[in-house]
This record gives C-alpha cells, structure tokens and sequence, in this order.
C-alpha cells in the first residue's frame, strides 16, 4: 500500500510540476536571442565579441529590431552612446555603406544652422555651400561646391572643442557620399572655409542646373573681391 501511494503521489507532483512549467511557458512565451553591451561604448565604436553578449528572453518582451545574429552586429559601429547592459538595435548602430564604386564617403560637422536645422535625413539631397573668409590668395565669396549630394547617415549631437580650443561647441556628423574629385573639395573646404553649409533641394532634383549662380563675393553688391590678405594694397 505504501508503495502505491508513493506511486500516486510521485504521478501527481509530476503531473502538478508539468502544468506550471505550461503555465509558465504560456506567460512567458517562446524565447529570442538579443545582445547587450558589457561596457560603456562612446558614439562610433565597433561592436564585437569582447564587449557584446548573448541574452535570451521572451520574445514579447524584446522590440523587432534587436532581435539579431552575431554576424548582423559583428564590426557594426555605435551611431550614438550606450551603457553596459544596453540592448542593441539596429537604429543605435551606423547604416552600412551602400556606395556605389565611384562614391566616397566623407563626413562634416554641422551645427543646427548649416545643418538645416536636423531636417536632412539619410537618402536626401543636398548642395554643399562653402563660405571662404580667411585663406590667402581666395577673394572673400560663398561659393556652391557640389551639387546633388547624397546624405548618408545622419549621426547624433556631439561636442567638440571650438576654433580656439577654449569651449566646445555641438555638432553634428553629416556623412556625405561624393566622387572622389568633390571629396578633396569638401574636405579642404570644411579645413580652411569659415563655413561649410548643406543646402537642402526639393525630391527628385534631376532639371538642368547650368544657369544657376555658383558664386557670390563683394562684386555682386557693386564692390571688389579683393583676395585675403591684399586689403592694405588696395
């Protein structure tokens, strides 16, 4: 008898245990594999093995875009700060590269004002307007330097220190696709010019540009463009 009744309640613990680990599944759910970071990470740095770690957890609880593979963040770089313990996702991390082979990609700060303000998102099109002011031998003109440019991405706010290196001012990375010829442009605009301004364009700017004005200095208001560093001759 005794015998029988251990059997009895063996099948009953059993059957009772079965019906939680049910319940419980049915709560929770089946589970998904998200990644989290083991440590602080600064804006744009890569996402590896050393500092990511696989966590499972049910996957009502996790947002359709962190809900990935090791290889889908492998080498991905962080488009803005995380904390340890953060969960990745995709729209934390850098879009990549779609280039075409004649395209380069380089990136500007800018701040709210030459950066329109944060309206310019990844696939827009834009002029790059330069502002030259202080380089010897360039009279003191604005000046369009490419036209139709691709917008890449679009990074957060960051702070870097001012021209005279005594406060820091916020910016914002602009990473902007261009033949290789307008990125040497761009490039030493944004080194040397006082200002290198996106200009934003209507959707689908494909019209014949030719008679469009490309630049404009002190001449235009009845004056003389006389080059930087030539005033006192004149």
């Amino acid at each position: 008898m005794l015998m029988i009744l251990a059997g009895l309640v063996a099948i009953l613990v059993f059957v009772g245990v079965s019906r939680f680990v049910s319940d419980v599944n049915s709560r929770v759910g089946p589970m998904v594999t998200v990644y989290q970071v083991t440590q602080d990470l600064e804006p744009f740095t890569p996402l590896s093995q050393e500092n990511t770690t696989p966590v499972e957890i049910p996957e009502r609880w996790a947002a359709p875009n962190t809900v990935l593979q090791g290889q889908e963040i492998d080498g991905r770089v962080t488009a803005i700060p995380l904390t340890a313990g953060s969960t990745v996702s995709l729209d934390a991390l850098v879009p990549p590269s779609n280039l075409d082979p004649t395209e380069r990609e380089i990136a500007v700060n800018v701040d709210a004002v030459t950066g329109l303000a944060g309206r310019v998102r990844p696939g827009d099109r834009v002029d790059v307007y330069a502002v030259f002011a202080d380089v010897p031998g360039l009279p003191k003109q604005a000046r369009i330097l490419v036209e139709n440019v691709r917008i890449v991405s679009v990074e957060g706010q960051q702070q870097v220190p001012s021209a005279d290196a005594r406060s820091v001012q916020n910016v914002i990375p602009v990473t902007l696709a261009l033949p290789p010829d307008d990125a040497l442009s761009v490039t030493y605009a944004n080194a040397f010019a006082q200002e290198v301004r996106l200009v934003g364009l209507p959707p689908g700017v494909a019209q014949d540009r030719t008679s469009e004005q490309k630049t404009y200095d002190a001449e235009e208001l009845g004056g003389t463009a006389v080059p930087e560093g030539e005033e006192g001759n004149r």
